[in-house]
């Protein structure tokens, strides 16, 4: 893959998303010593950075795959962003998600008039079933990381983010990214490849499952044991997805890894001082900003808060 799929990406989806504004908090600057960039994709329509990916792998199928639909397997972000994405092209579209997804994810999803086939975490393997599904119906499956499309419209964001730091004569140091396949960071990785060079990528993760973190540092993919807390459900993957490893392991400066008090610190702050609501895995990369996992002092930094969608 290359930067130019992001920018075509961008260009493609632009009318069917939200462009979320870039955010300044004078509390955070202050409280970090830096010029804080934030990207609220908690305010993107279905409430995730997902919207973006889902759209642009849909708009570029032709109309005989279209026809046949679309499956995809999801804890529930990407659930709702296919869904949505595939109502706007009067698509239909079946769902592959956990029995135990926030039922706002699952709500949401059907919102937009999927079909949702539930599934057992601990027993029963997703990725089959949407294969499955896909060979019985014709329908193309779209996976929420291992896809090139996928990972060009997430990228979108950093685009978006870097032009509106431009304009504020802002150039971002680092760029920190709540992490779980890896589609999100590689994208954003890609598109500051060309537009931003000197921007150091992170990825972010919750402890626990923190498989890219550690596959970077050992130069391969590892997996994670399964067994870490289950606050931050959006990122709750095994291990690196083999595509989106492939660019991480090129474009990214390291990875990060923060606890759950302070996953719901960063939350806290979000709501008292954004005024945002932001879901537990959306909030990692805040988290790892407040921690003080990387030095933000004197520096621009940028963070995306990548989902909202959250029980309260």
């Amino acid at each position: 893959m290359t930067p130019s799929a992001v920018h075509d990406a961008l260009a493609r989806i632009s009318p069917y998303i939200v462009r979320t504004p870039m955010l300044r908090n004078a509390v955070l600057d202050q409280r970090t010593g830096g010029r804080i960039v934030i990207k609220p994709e908690v305010l993107q329509r279905t409430g995730s950075f997902k919207l973006r990916g889902a759209t642009n792998a849909l708009r570029k199928l032709s109309e005989g795959q279209r026809a046949a639909g679309v499956v995809a397997f999801s804890s529930g972000n990407h659930a709702q962003g296919i869904a949505c994405a595939a109502a706007a092209l009067g698509m239909p579209a079946t769902i592959v998600m956990p029995a135990d997804a926030p039922a706002i994810k699952r709500d949401a999803t059907a919102f937009w008039g999927a079909t949702i086939i539930p599934y057992d975490r601990a027993t029963e393997d997703r990725e089959a079933i949407a294969r499955d599904v896909a060979a019985r119906t014709g329908a193309v499956l779209i996976p929420p990381y291992e896809h090139e499309d996928v990972i060009a419209g997430q990228g979108t964001a950093a685009l978006e983010l870097a032009a509106d730091a431009a304009a504020a004569g802002l150039a971002m140091d680092a760029l920190l990214v709540c992490t779980g396949g890896g589609g999100l960071v590689a994208g954003c990785a890609l598109a500051l490849s060309d537009v931003s060079p000197a921007t150091a990528v992170y990825a972010v993760e919750p402890a626990g499952w923190d498989d890219t973190a550690r596959s970077l540092a050992a130069g391969r993919r590892v997996a994670n044991d399964l067994q870490g807390s289950k606050l931050c459900d959006a990122l709750l993957t095994a291990t690196p997805g083999a595509l989106t490893f492939s660019i991480n392991s090129r474009l990214l400066k390291g990875g990060l890894v923060v606890n759950d008090d302070e996953v719901r610190a960063a939350q806290a702050f979000a709501a008292r001082q954004l005024k945002l609501v932001v879901e537990p895995g959306g909030a990692v990369a805040l988290a790892a900003l407040l921690a003080g996992r990387i030095e933000a002092a004197d520096k621009v930094v940028g963070v995306v808060l990548s989902g909202g969608n959250v029980e309260i």
